[in-house]
């Protein structure tokens, strides 16, 4: 409570000083209170789950500041726990409170100019809308937005993005880890996404890889996240250390009238000493109006350290957006919401469906 307590007092500290620079800084938040039901169907002899009927809840506050000449700041303070949620009652890795875990969740500042842009700080992904780091951090279990979800959607890196041809290409250098047990500074763990984005007629691409530039922990500690890794019973994290995947693809997203489709597709590779996997995920998306829905899906086979597992998984979204009231002072939005995962593990020896139904309830001000 005391972290919040000064995170809140620091935040109007800002506020009083606004009002006696010259620096344009805005102050914004959302609010969200989403009830959920989960049920389950299970195949196999495992750890099974209940269904169960729980509600979250979050806030977060917004702050960004226009410096002049093309400079500017932007910050969130949130929750550090998954999605930025809280629980009533707390709920495996959600917290009972937002209080608990109250913080900066991304801070990041940089300068827009006509041609080019440079950020840093620990900015946002847009991991939603790109599967890209799904993929290379969750190999085995990349579907129902980990990234997002896990890692609050954000990354510690350094941006550059400048105009090439028709389009526009961004590098950004990600710093994954401080390995402190080592003496050699490129023994930390780094990455380097690639992106180029560019139109050919109503058709946006944008072609992308992302590498390990030095040996590292990418996967993480998701890396058969909840809830295959727990419905298994099997953690292989710890083998997955010092390595240097690669994944790449595109999004292409192409409108029709009213509508708007993206096809997505990645493929991830580890070849190794003792650590040899590949996969690939594939999306379809549509959005028409109030109306988004897609289905993703992923094969993976990991054939390290003598192993031959095989895992499958397949993923549905299909969310409406009511808008209760908008004005300029902000906004109510209500969304039912339907969350489907299906998870296959060594040719449905094990298998594991989980449904959610949700509705969420969104202030924006």
């Amino acid at each position: 409570m005391k972290k919040l307590v000064s995170l809140v007092f620091a935040f109007a500290m800002m506020a009083t000083f606004v009002t006696t620079s010259e620096a344009s800084v805005k102050f914004s938040g959302d609010a969200m209170v989403r009830p959920r039901y989960e049920s389950y169907e299970f195949k196999g002899d495992f750890n099974k789950q209940a269904d169960d009927l729980y509600w979250l809840y979050r806030v977060r506050l917004h702050v960004a500041a226009d410096l002049g000449e093309g400079y500017y700041a932007k910050a969130m303070l949130a929750s550090e726990s998954p999605g930025w949620f809280a629980a009533v009652g707390g709920k495996g890795s959600f917290p009972e409170t937002l209080a608990e875990d109250f913080g900066i969740s991304q801070f990041y500042f940089g300068r827009m100019m006509e041609n080019s842009h440079y950020t840093m700080g620990k900015m946002p992904l847009n991991s939603l809308n790109n599967p890209i780091f799904d993929l290379a951090v969750y190999p085995f279990q990349p579907l129902e937005i980990p990234y997002f979800l896990y890692n609050n959607d954000r990354v510690f890196a350094l941006n550059y993005g400048t105009k090439v041809g028709p389009g526009e290409l961004n590098a950004t250098l990600c710093v994954l880890d401080n390995d402190m047990q080592e003496d050699d500074v490129f023994e930390d763990s780094y990455a380097i996404h690639l992106i180029y984005k560019t139109n050919i007629g109503d058709v946006t691409i944008d072609p992308q890889i992302l590498a390990a530039i030095t040996d590292s922990d990418l996967i993480g500690s998701h890396s058969m996240y909840t809830p295959l890794r727990d419905v298994i019973g099997v953690d292989h994290r710890g083998d997955y250390e010092n390595i240097t995947p690669w994944t790449f693809g595109t999004n292409v997203v192409i409108p029709a009238g009213d509508t708007k489709f993206t096809l997505s597709g990645f493929y991830t590779y580890v070849d190794e000493d003792d650590i040899n996997y590949d996969g690939y995920l594939f999306r379809v998306k549509a959005q028409h109006g109030p109306v988004t829905a897609w289905i993703d899906y992923n094969s993976t086979e990991d054939e390290s350290y003598g192993r031959s597992d095989d895992y499958a998984n397949m993923f549905v979204w299909a969310q409406y957006n009511y808008k209760v009231y908008e004005s300029a002072m902000g906004s109510f939005t209500l969304s039912p919401t339907v969350r489907y995962l299906s998870s296959e593990f060594n040719n449905d020896s094990i298998e594991f469906n989980r449904l959610r139904t949700e509705l969420w309830a969104q202030v924006k001000f």
